[in-house]
């Protein structure tokens, strides 16, 4: 039971501003969840062309690298974003306090 039962209710004024504030969070919340939906969502259906894309970029590569007799460079670069970003993952994993 809450004490404004016994004692007096809050009044229509303040009954309204709080039914605004609560609408506003609401809205609030609402319109970030659109925003990071509208930014998810073309990034998660455009993933299978990005995917396709750096096949056939690394297809592209190893092909003219057989043609030209030059090495491929974009594997030589790509370990080393990949042991670098292994390198500060860990850091961060094992760094982290309990």
């Amino acid at each position: 039971m809450h004490a404004y039962l016994i004692t007096a209710k809050p009044g229509r004024p303040t009954r309204a501003v709080r039914f605004a504030a609560r609408s506003t969070v609401r809205l609030l919340a609402l319109l970030v969840m659109v925003a990071l939906g509208a930014v998810v969502l073309p990034l998660r259906a455009a993933r299978p062309v990005l995917n396709y894309l750096a096949t056939r970029g690394a297809w592209l590569e190893l092909y003219a690298a057989s043609k030209t007799g030059i090495g491929p460079v974009g594997a030589a670069i790509g370990s080393g974003l990949t042991d670098e970003f292994i390198r500060e993952f860990h850091k961060a994993r094992t760094g982290a306090p309990a």
